[in-house]
């Protein structure tokens, strides 16, 4: 695969990943779509912080068990005395403020007296605020149900009880003014315990985010009937305290009203404690002493300006859309794991130090694209190169090999090493006088016909490695890259199978081909440029391999093997030797060996192949008259054995000449 493809081919998927994890991250922060990861990413900071403590507010919860004690009426308002008597309890416990969660909005006619005890124990406290209702929606829409005029007056301030929980029922913001007429009733409570927030001017509008201390009733909180008697609730307990007073959420009798709500905390509760109903829920007293504690402690929370949020969503998606692309599958998970721990650690601070929250799950969705995206890449473009380099493999290898190799890269690897081969070189006989008669069309048909033939039903069929096709050479070797410790008899089996096949026709022509073999140390490896490589051997054994096929075309043989070949083969095949020759571009002596065939033919072949060795040795003995009648022998026997005229020739050759007592007996070759 061309490596400026591959990684312009990558730039484009890294751009695509990145356009994906951006627009991903984007549409959850500007649409509705995004609300519930944005609100468990509000959640989840809060339960990683764990729970915080908050001593500057109480409860006292007009639930169940105090409406039995006290005997308060069913589906009607508590007796106001009551009231007037825990706010004067409250008041000697040394209370810094008391706040009502409950709507005085009428006076009781049957009980004017209540009505005056409450009013004056209001009074006399000077630090009561009450609740007001605000009609949002249906026929009461936009109008503001206060307390009735006597307590109205007394009070030291009115705000709106009006919380707006989420869907999931989860008060995760402040009332602000705007959403109401009325200053809220948390912010009316910090104002009379004297937080700073409230003296400060256009604070009262600002976005601000609840910091929930706990999970519900985790705020320290006493049963109505429990603040009225100091034996069951000390002074110390209020002393110091805002007070809020409100309904519990399972109260069934309280008839002022009755609400209910889910905090951060809920979802992440154990099951055991979530079939506790009172786990689930916090009342709304709660809720509003939660904002309250926000405003006096100045811990309340906040969002980055949309602009900083939208930059940082756009920045996150760039970095792991571009980047992920780049990585292994295995890699890229591990970098986003990476990722993730560092986002989240990031905003975990920016929550706890800074007391801002953002959206962090916007961006772990993000991370979560990027990385699908570029295992999706990855994954594609690993098959695809599998699929490529298995057909590259098919080229070279047999498919017992192909199946084996494909499972690695060994054979991308760059660079070689040294390696004992046995190398093949085939030609076929006059092949260029051959392919002038032939149109282009006939001559790819006739060679493709061959070179299938050659390959598949000899090469690979004895587990040969296929270098390259030169015109209409094959070179070949084995004992790379798998070892094999009989490449030698392999390759010369792989020999016999061509020169056997070599008898047939291809598109009605035979096709001869001339085979050498040669065993020795050459480097294999990958050479090439940037551009292209190619898996191949190269070395001076090379060039012998090349230069004993050609031999054969001097020798009128078939198939000649070199000395160090024949020893490898030892007796497992039938050969003959041929005598030493000096061959073009070596300065050596090379022993030269013809494959005859299998074991099969050793005994009708033994005749001849013995006069012919006996002839060779009296030509290498300078016997010359011996040795010519030798060959002629081995002509009566086999009339078209190559060798023998060969030597004939050199014999009649040397007989016209004047020989040296010591004359060579090696043949010098100066051509190919």
């Amino acid at each position: 695969m061309n490596f400026r493809s591959k990684l312009t081919r990558t730039n484009l998927a890294a751009a695509a990943g990145a356009l994906l994890a951006v627009g991903c991250g984007l549409l959850f922060h500007e649409y509705p779509l995004g609300r519930g990861l944005a609100q468990s990413s509000y959640d989840l900071l809060m339960v990683l912080r764990g729970e915080v403590r908050a001593a500057e507010a109480v409860i006292v919860y007009m639930d169940e068990d105090s409406h039995e004690k006290l005997g308060q009426p069913f589906n009607a308002g508590w007796d106001r005395a009551l009231h007037a008597h825990l706010i004067d309890r409250l008041t000697a416990s040394g209370a810094r403020a008391i706040v009502f969660d409950v709507v005085f909005s009428d006076p009781n006619s049957a009980k004017p007296a209540a009505d005056q005890l409450l009013a004056t124990a209001i009074k006399q406290d000077g630090r009561v605020v009450l609740a007001a209702d605000y009609g949002r929606f249906g026929p009461n829409a936009n109008k503001i149900f206060p307390p009735f005029d006597l307590v109205r007056d007394a009070a030291a301030g009115m705000g709106s009880d009006e919380l707006v929980p989420d869907a999931d029922l989860v008060v995760r913001q402040h009332t602000r003014r705007g959403d109401s007429p009325l200053p809220s009733m948390s912010w009316v409570a910090a104002d009379v315990a004297g937080a700073k927030i409230t003296r400060q001017e256009n604070r009262e509008d600002e976005a601000r985010w609840m910091n929930y201390y706990g999970p519900p009733n985790f705020i320290p909180g006493r049963s109505y009937y429990e603040a009225l008697d100091p034996s069951l609730a000390r002074d110390d307990f209020f002393r110091g305290k805002v007070v809020f007073v409100g309904e519990h959420l399972l109260t069934k009798f309280a008839g002022e009203r009755k609400d209910e709500y889910r905090n951060p905390y809920t979802f992440w509760l154990s099951q055991e404690m979530k079939h506790q109903q009172q786990a689930l829920y916090m009342a709304g007293a709660e809720v509003q002493a939660t904002a309250f504690l926000n405003l006096v402690r100045g811990d309340w929370l906040r969002r980055l300006p949309w602009r900083t949020e939208t930059l940082l969503i756009i920045g996150l998606g760039l970095v792991f859309g571009y980047g992920l692309v780049r990585f292994h599958p295995v890699w890229a998970t591990v970098v986003v794991l990476g990722g993730l721990a560092i986002v989240t650690a990031v905003f975990y601070l920016l929550f706890s130090r800074k007391l801002i929250w953002f959206p962090w799950l916007f961006i772990v969705v993000q991370i979560g694209v990027a990385l699908f995206w570029s295992i999706l890449f990855n994954s594609v473009q690993l098959y695809v190169e599998k699929r490529l380099y298995e057909q590259t493999l098919r080229l070279y290898l047999p498919p017992k090999l192909v199946k084996k190799f494909a499972k690695s890269r060994e054979l991308l690897k760059p660079g070689a090493q040294k390696q004992i081969l046995t190398l093949f070189f085939s030609d076929i006989a006059n092949f260029t006088t051959m392919s002038e008669g032939l149109d282009s069309d006939e001559l790819a048909s006739t060679m493709n016909q061959y070179f299938e033939m050659a390959v598949a039903d000899c090469i690979h069929k004895s587990e040969g490695t296929v270098a390259k096709y030169i015109g209409d050479a094959i070179f070949a070797f084995w004992n790379a890259p798998d070892p094999d410790p009989d490449h030698a008899v392999r390759a010369c089996e792989a020999a016999l199978l061509l020169r056997a096949q070599a008898g047939q026709r291809f598109n009605g022509r035979l096709l001869p081909t001339r085979i050498g073999l040669h065993t020795g140390m050459a480097n294999v490896g990958n050479f090439g440029s940037e551009q292209r490589v190619d898996y191949t051997a190269l070395g001076e054994s090379v060039n012998l391999a090349s230069r004993l096929e050609g031999l054969n075309k001097h020798l009128g043989t078939h198939c000649i093997i070199s000395g160090e070949t024949r020893k490898a083969i030892g007796d497992r095949l039938v050969a003959r030797s041929l005598g030493k020759f000096q061959l073009k571009g070596f300065e050596g002596l090379v022993e030269v060996h013809e494959l005859v065939g299998w074991p099969d033919d050793a005994e009708a072949t033994r005749p001849w192949r013995e006069a012919f060795a006996e002839a060779l040795n009296n030509y290498e003995q300078r016997n010359l008259e011996f040795a010519q009648m030798g060959f002629q022998r081995v002509l009566e026997s086999k009339p078209d054995d190559g060798p023998s005229k060969f030597y004939l020739e050199r014999i009649e050759d040397l007989s016209r000449q004047q020989l040296p007592d010591n004359w060579v007996t090696h043949t010098i070759l100066k051509e190919k």
